[in-house]
């Protein structure tokens, strides 16, 4: 067994991970304070109320902008800062897709968790594929789907947002402009149904998934064991070893 330790995330990357969880669960719980229709507010009354009587309908608006504009404004900073170090690395990995094998890892993943290992190699039997999962680099499959999910939300939440924000304070709004206002509202609300959604998933994956867990200390220490590199993200693993050796 190897117990060595392979290095990971770096800790501008530890900290951009942690930062934008805690903003959007700020936003999240925010924003459905802020939503008074009945009909479509998740979990009633009681909490936009509740949120209203300590905080005021004004000082929750405020409050859900301000961590928006906080928000945004580290992540421009981030990008222009990292560019080539890590966010052009990130985007060639998660935009990066090989359909065949991202598709066969996806079925065989989901099955697998659903329904066990060996119910999920009957099932790829009769298509010629063996119960092995296909080989993934940095990031699975799975994780690539989330992330360009995750990030294509992002650009909704921001665009409807600054849309929203300027037709409530910073013009008087046409006739003709309304309905893009009110669009943005709904189109706002189901990114950020999506995104919570996959953030659940994401979750779900880091945290409580047994076989995962490594992942999601690794978002404290940087680190994660090289057995669990190698068997979870073996082409990233065999890299890692390769640049190793050369040096």
């Amino acid at each position: 067994m190897n117990n060595s330790l392979i290095l990971r995330h770096t800790k501008s990357g530890i900290f951009i991970h942690w930062f934008n969880a805690a903003s959007w669960f700020l936003l999240l719980f925010t924003g459905l304070g802020l939503i008074q229709n009945p009909d479509l507010q998740p979990l009633g009354s009681w909490y936009p109320n509740a949120l209203r009587a300590v905080l005021g309908g004004g000082g929750l608006l405020i409050i859900h902008l301000a961590v928006a504009t906080t928000w945004l404004l580290v992540w421009l900073v981030f990008i222009i800062a990292n560019w080539s170090s890590h966010v052009q690395p990130f985007l060639a990995q998660v935009f990066t897709l090989k359909p065949a094998r991202d598709t066969e890892w996806m079925i065989k993943k989901n099955l697998q968790m659903t329904l066990g290992y060996k119910a999920m190699a009957m099932f790829m039997k009769p298509l010629g594929l063996g119960p092995k999962l296909p080989e993934q680099e940095y990031y699975n499959a799975g994780q690539k789907v989330a992330a360009q999910l995750m990030i294509l939300g992002a650009l909704v939440l921001a665009v409807t947002g600054i849309i929203m924000l300027r037709g409530k304070y910073f013009m008087a709004i046409p006739m003709a402009d309304i309905a893009w206002v009110q669009w943005a509202i709904v189109v706002h609300y189901i990114a950020a149904g999506v995104t919570f959604g996959i953030l659940l998933v994401h979750i779900f994956m880091a945290a409580i998934a047994k076989e995962e867990r490594p992942a999601f200390w690794s978002m404290f220490s940087g680190q994660v064991p090289a057995e669990y590199a190698e068997h979870h993200h073996k082409l990233w693993y065999d890299e890692v070893m390769t640049n190793t050796s050369n040096k």
